[in-house]
């Protein structure tokens, strides 16, 4: 997708990213500096930039970085973080996030990125892009540090839906294949679905109906199906892509976030205790670094909503620059791989059983 002369600003034959300047907890300053940051790294990226124009225009022209390399999608209203859902899709037209959705629904830019209200970006996704077909629940895929040689593990969902039946599981789990085929270049995925324990007999029976559904789509979908998974697997190597229900999945997301955070606090506490453990910690620096690189949640920025006419990204709210970067980054490398045309098809050669489609979402219902 490439795009031709803007606003303020061109943006030549470059991969096109739309981009929501307006969703951050830091705001469309943070947001700016992270496009800047990915622009002096790739070349071949262009930007849709979505916000007040007044307000943006001063930001961007400041990024010479970015000269010629972007225009600006005047969208004078915002979507908080406190906004519900339903209300978002009701008026938010005038939204920098509806903009910046609207930007992937006419083809102008190939991916968009947000940091967002997640429940109003899923809703709006899902009400402007619309499912793919055969798809009944979109799902948030999030990488998770593993000791895998790709380094990261896919979990979804994430927590656009806390429901999933077993039809649900087996869509997720060749969402999820597609990814790691497409996003880490993975030729035979292997597929976990999260249990309480790996034996065939236990879990609750949407669980045990998703196991012989997943099995059967194994051999065709060209992935490979370990079974059931524990929670210790989300970083560890039995598989590239764990299966779970949203409710399950955002639980176990903010969990590792906080014994990320608990691990780091600790480990400086214990390096500042005293003059011998401080001169350790300047000895171990150059280990120290490599390891907060190897897991920090910032490089991992980017939740991708699977199963919509088009990609979507989802930044964490609270991202900084290198988050901000870290997500359009994703995006780029999705963009590239024609992500949504390969997950199209990947779910149309699926052998479901036949059920009732799920209605389309309304602006009444709330994402989770």
């Amino acid at each position: 997708m490439t795009a031709s002369t803007g606003q303020t600003g061109t943006t030549g034959d470059r991969t096109i990213i739309s981009v929501d300047a307006m969703g951050g907890d830091q705001g469309p300053a943070t947001v700016v500096a992270g496009m800047a940051r990915s622009a002096r790294k790739n070349p071949e990226i262009g930007y849709i930039v979505h916000g007040p124009q007044d307000l943006l225009a001063p930001l961007l022209e400041k990024r010479r970085e970015l000269t010629g390399r972007y225009r600006i999608r005047h969208a004078p209203d915002s979507v908080s973080m406190d906004d519900k859902p339903s209300n978002a899709a009701r008026q938010g037209r005038e939204t920098s996030m509806w903009s910046a959705i609207e930007s992937v629904r006419s083809h102008e830019a190939t991916v968009c990125v947000s940091c967002g209200n997640t429940g109003a970006l899923m809703l709006i996704s899902v009400l402007r892009l619309r499912k793919l077909p055969g798809i009944s629940r979109p799902a948030i895929a999030v990488m998770w540090p593993s000791q895998n040689p790709q380094q990261h593990n896919i979990m979804l969902d994430g927590g656009a839906d806390i429901r999933a039946d077993a039809r649900d599981l087996v869509q997720y789990a060749l969402m999820g294949a597609s990814y790691a085929r497409n996003g880490f270049g993975l030729a035979r995925p292997r597929i976990g679905l999260l249990n309480v324990g790996t034996e065939e007999h236990k879990g609750r029976a949407e669980l045990r109906e998703a196991f012989d559904l997943i099995s059967a789509n194994a051999e065709a979908s060209d992935f490979e199906f370990v079974g059931f998974v524990e929670g210790r697997d989300l970083p560890g190597t039995t598989c590239d892509v764990i299966v779970t229900d949203g409710f399950t999945g955002n639980v176990a997301l903010k969990t590792g976030e906080g014994t990320a955070k608990l691990f780091t606090d600790l480990l400086r506490e214990a390096f500042a205790y005293s003059t011998l453990s401080r001169l350790a910690s300047v000895l171990a620096l150059t280990s120290l670094r490599r390891m907060k690189k190897r897991i920090d949640p910032r490089r991992a920025n980017g939740g991708v909503f699977l199963g919509l006419n088009g990609t979507v990204v989802k930044s964490h709210g609270s991202a900084d620059e290198t988050g901000v970067s870290a997500a359009i980054k994703l995006a780029f490398e999705l963009a590239q791989q024609n992500f949504t045309e390969r997950l199209a098809a990947r779910v149309a050669s699926a052998a479901l059983p036949e059920q009732d489609q799920t209605p389309e979402m309304t602006p009444d219902e709330e994402s989770q």
